[in-house]
């Protein structure tokens, strides 16, 4: 995991609840810890790119949907 990134705006909830998974089944499909998944939503880490690859892989969206750059 990399550091906070306060710039960092993420989708994660809102695309992660859309398809219907909670916290504790993302993470088990990306194969990181629940808290893992929590701290990236609330904007604490910003994930390994091999992470957010992970995550769109499981939620079918892009990264630049998950993420993105003000």
């Amino acid at each position: 995991m990399g550091k906070h990134h306060k710039n960092l705006l993420n989708n994660l909830q809102e695309l992660r609840k859309s398809a219907g998974l909670t916290q504790q089944e993302l993470s088990e499909s990306a194969e990181v810890s629940r808290k893992s998944i929590n701290a990236i939503e609330n904007g604490i880490y910003v994930p390994s790119t091999v992470l957010a690859l992970k995550i769109a892989k499981i939620l079918k969206c892009s990264i630049e949907d998950l993420f993105q750059l003000p």
